[in-house]
């Protein structure tokens, strides 16, 4: 494979919090205000437009109000990313969390006021429907690429049809939502985001963060694993029965309007059919998933052997191989990240460093910031911002090179509509796991110690494990846990699942001690979007399926693979894959991504270290 050569860079980044002052004029309480005033000026010049809707309407007066809707959709998620990313900032603040309340409020207002035109839409028959569409042909090319995506929105509308509910009911949902369970899960955020943790360190009792938490899991310190994730659990299971509480009035709420009010034949198929992807790709996921565990318990038996605990403790289940604790500094760590993504393609490396150029990044600890890392997409017209938690460790490396592969995603996506930018959650993990993937190589190849590699590779499964056995389970988890809840079951009796959900995990190739039946606490998905993990498992054996094409077939690889990224969510699911000759309904495909697993796994069981 040949590397498209990257330029020099002179330019040194530091730790800081992001500039939000691309979103709004005035990027404060009082510039929120003055938006929110003229967003209803534009939902009332909407409202307008009701009377004239008509099944007999003018094609061209229906791409006129198009371009209107797109217009007034895009300048509502301006104003609420704007609420989002500054609560995100500092989820202790009581202006940020007032203004991110009163901005939910409002903007759940204007689009129950918009509601009528989807639902109008949706409500047409197909005739009326397919004289009204868009076309992607005719007029300039940029109008015709804008006709495209409003078509595709538009035929996404309709495929909601049998799901959706009369418009007063649509509304009163919206509004319940709002002050319902919107502010039970933010309250979630908040009680976790302001826990602290005082394990003690070498002699020594030290105040914590989550995330300062959880960046010792890697420690080379046996000690310090257990007695930080003692403390861990030690905090939630303080907290745990109001978290329980919280996450059943989430299950409730999921089951009262997704499978009783919508008809959704399962909790779980609300979100297959969000991601626009078949129940029966992701039970064929979730048991290739399971019907190869036994690979991963060869992994975790190795590893035991190395650190020279067998069978392998859970705490030691990320524990580094190295015995070097040496921290990254910031601006090495850009370095490698940009300098990775310009062996693939330069116009990618150009196109990540925008965001730290603009000051996008949130890369800095402080009290009250959300825990984790992610990257937010408002517009097309605007850089991604993104956000991570940098102590320096290895895998915050791979976690900045994670979220800017998102970044990079987006932006090569931006072409399209607001409408259309956005891929399904499982193809939205594609740029970001193969940009790990690309990390992993790059230093693979420039390594040829034995025992270096063993490390590379060992930290490499750690990731392959985290985002395809432990996503999985976590699923798993739910689907028991939503019945149980439904059932009546107790917060014990969840814990309780949780547990055994571990046990059959990792079957006798480790040792899962009992208070690890409160780490499903600390998982923010399940409470936010329910069943969401399943794309990390989907994501990343589809990239592990991909990167093996890449091997084989070097440059070739690359222009479809940079198509696949730029449709964004512009095509459905699974004509993007098919251009990738790829069948999620097709046991064998996945598979093939536990294929690579395997030759990792022996070389790993290859290498002979002196």
């Amino acid at each position: 494979m040949t590397a498209t050569p990257s330029a020099p860079t002179t330019t040194r980044y530091e730790l800081s919090g992001w500039d939000l002052s691309d979103l709004l004029e005035d990027p404060s309480e009082e510039g929120a205000a003055r938006e929110l005033e003229g967003i209803e000026e534009d939902v009332v010049r909407f409202e307008s437009h009701r009377e004239n809707l008509s099944p007999t309407m003018a094609p061209e007066d229906f791409l006129a109000l198009m371009y209107e809707y797109e217009a007034l959709v895009d300048r509502i998620a301006t104003v609420a990313a704007f609420a989002h990313l500054r609560f995100c900032s500092d989820t202790q603040s009581s202006s940020a969390v007032s203004l991110r309340s009163h901005v939910h409020r409002l903007v759940t207002e204007a689009q129950n006021r918009m509601l009528f035109f989807e639902l109008w839409w949706q409500d047409l028959d197909d005739a009326a429907a397919d004289r009204l569409l868009p076309g992607g042909e005719g007029g300039a090319e940029q109008d015709a690429a804008r006709k495209a995506d409003f078509r595709h929105y538009l035929f996404n509308l309709r495929r909601f049809k049998p799901h959706t509910l009369d418009e007063r009911s649509e509304q009163i949902i919206n509004v319940k939502n709002t002050d319902g369970i919107s502010t039970v899960v933010t309250i979630y955020q908040m009680l976790t985001n302001r826990l602290e943790f005082h394990p003690e360190i070498d002699g020594e009792r030290q105040a914590l963060t989550d995330g300062e938490v959880r960046s010792q899991f890697y420690s080379t310190d046996p000690d310090v694993r257990v007695e930080i994730h003692r403390e861990l659990f030690r905090v939630y299971e303080k907290e745990s029965a109001v978290l329980a509480q919280i996450y059943s009035s989430r299950v409730r709420d999921w089951h009262a309007e997704y499978v009783r009010l919508r008809g959704y034949a399962s909790p779980i198929s609300v979100r297959n059919y969000r991601n626009d992807l078949p129940d029966e790709a992701i039970s064929t996921l979730l048991d290739v998933v399971q019907g190869n565990v036994h690979l991963f318990h060869r992994y975790f038996r190795l590893k035991g052997q190395w650190l020279g605990f067998e069978p392998l403790r859970r705490y030691d289940l990320y524990a580094p191989l190295a015995t070097s604790s040496r921290t990254i500094p910031f601006d090495e760590c850009v370095d490698s990240v940009l300098e990775t993504f310009a062996g693939f393609d330069s116009h990618l490396a150009e196109l990540a460093e925008r965001v730290l150029r603009e000051n996008h990044l949130d890369s800095e600890i402080r009290r009250g910031k959300r825990n984790g890392a992610f990257c937010a997409t408002v517009l097309p017209k605007f850089t991604p911002w993104v956000m991570i938690n940098y102590a320096g460790r290895v895998r915050e490396v791979a976690s900045l090179a994670h979220e800017l592969g998102h970044a990079v995603h987006s932006m090569l996506a931006s072409g399209h509509s607001h409408l259309t930018q956005h891929s399904v959650l499982p193809l939205a993990e594609t740029a970001s796991v193969f940009a790990e993937m690309l990390m992993t190589q790059r230093l693979l190849d420039r390594e040829s110690d034995p025992l270096a590699r063993r490390e590379l590779l060992a930290a490499a499964m750690d990731d392959v494990y985290a985002a395809i056995l432990r996503q999985t389970y976590f699923v798993r988890f739910e689907l028991a846990a939503h019945q149980a809840v439904l059932d009546n079951k107790s917060a014990d009796d969840l814990h309780e699942i949780y547990l055994e959900n571990l046990r059959e995990q990792f079957g006798d190739s480790m040792v899962v001690a009992p208070e690890f039946r409160y780490e499903w606490l600390t998982i923010p998905h399940l409470f936010r979007t329910p069943f969401y993990c399943y794309a990390y498992s989907f994501g990343q054996l589809l990239v592990l399926a991909l990167y093996r094409r890449y091997q084989e077939i070097g440059d070739a690889f690359k222009p479809g693979y940079l198509r696949m990224l730029a449709h964004g969510g512009s095509a459905r699911p699974l004509e993007i894959l098919r251009e990738m000759n790829v069948d999620v309904t097709d046991p064998a495909f996945w598979q093939s991504g536990f294929d690579v697993i395997r030759d990792m796994l022996e070389e790993l069981e290859a290498i002979e270290v002196p």
